[in-house]
């Protein structure tokens, strides 16, 4: 039984100029001990869609529509008080730039100790002590020093780990990682990616990860969900995606063309276009002004995301690679760019 079920969720912001959906119909679920990764273009709608499970919106920011379930509650109708309990405690995250996400004005001691404190009912020493255990778990050396540290006196890869510690202080049954690894350099960013599958290990937290960079998730996740313009365009087993599988979504397959292989020498192939404005998005198919397969009935209808082998689910009318690479399908295809 998956431990988080997100169905159907639309998030909205109201703006000057309109209504962006933001997510638009999004739908996945997170297993018990299993990482699960979101992809997909900056503006897919990756963070909202995670940031609507505890509800951590803007103030323009609200739910329209649709559940999500963890551990049989609906979390769009519990009161602010009850989300409390659970932010931090049940349910954490790791913030992509922990700089702005660890207050500037109080040492690495009072935000470290705060869980404990909060959810656990601990007193100030003996908060401190578990915070100096977590700072150890995440491999930050000398923590008693780094404890009476203030975040800007701590470097990229160490203000992570903190963010980390806090995040993992209660043992959370999931974990939300909004691109952790991005600011940081590939030898501290692969320590990152180590020390994540060790804990998750040890505590057998389920990890929603969300990131642009395919070789990450690759290497983290079990399950993989592609996100373009508010929607899941497909949701598969990574192994299936990271394969030569015979269907795909064109963006799917736009994403993998991107990855440089070190065994090749061919050039990038990257997708052209720019993802559209929120609120100007085409009538059918989302991708279709940047898909190199279009049709007329792209441009018209808007695919259902359909199951197109087992477990592998696509929003494509052309899900099968050799029919939309086949000289009769070209013969349709309409040229965008």
């Amino acid at each position: 039984m998956p431990l988080l079920e997100v169905k159907n969720l639309h998030t909205y912001f109201k703006t000057k100029k309109g209504i962006v959906k933001a997510v638009n119909g999004v739908s996945y679920s997170v297993e018990p001990g299993k990482t699960i990764g979101i992809v997909g273009e900056s503006g897919s709608g990756k963070s909202v869609s995670a940031m609507s499970i505890l509800r951590l919106l803007d103030a323009n920011g609200y739910i329209a529509e649709g559940e999500i379930l963890f551990e049989g509650k609906d979390l769009t109708k519990l009161s602010i008080n009850d989300m409390y309990k659970i932010r931090g405690n049940a349910i954490s995250v790791i913030f992509q730039e922990p700089m702005t996400s660890l207050n500037p004005v109080f040492n690495i001691k009072r935000q470290l100790s705060e869980p404990f404190m909060i959810h656990q009912g601990m007193k100030k020493k003996e908060a401190a002590k578990y915070a100096v255990k977590m700072l150890e778990a995440v491999q930050i050396p000398n923590p008693e020093a780094v404890m009476k540290q203030y975040p800007h006196q701590l470097s990229g890869g160490m203000r992570q780990r903190v963010m980390i510690a806090m995040a993992l202080a209660c043992r959370p049954k999931i974990l939300i990682a909004d691109e952790p690894t991005t600011a940081l350099d590939v030898t501290i960013q692969a320590q990152i990616l180590n020390l994540m599958n060790d804990l998750q290990r040890e505590n057998g937290t389920s990890i929603i990860f969300i990131t642009h960079d395919l070789g990450v998730i690759n290497e983290m996740a079990d399950d993989v969900v592609v996100m373009y313009c508010g929607q899941v365009v497909e949701k598969a087993s990574a192994k299936t995606i990271f394969t030569n599988c015979k269907r795909s979504h064109p963006y799917t397959e736009g994403l993998m063309y991107s990855i440089p292989k070190l065994d090749s020498n061919d050039k990038l192939e990257p997708i052209p276009g720019v993802v559209p404005h929120p609120l100007a998005l085409p009538k059918g198919c989302k991708f279709a002004p940047r898909c190199k397969y279009c049709t007329k009935r792209c441009e018209e209808e808007e695919p259902e995301l359909t199951m197109v082998d087992e477990g592998q689910l696509v929003r494509c009318f052309y899900p099968d690679k050799e029919e939309r690479k086949s000289a009769e399908h070209q013969k349709e295809v309409i040229v965008h760019f």
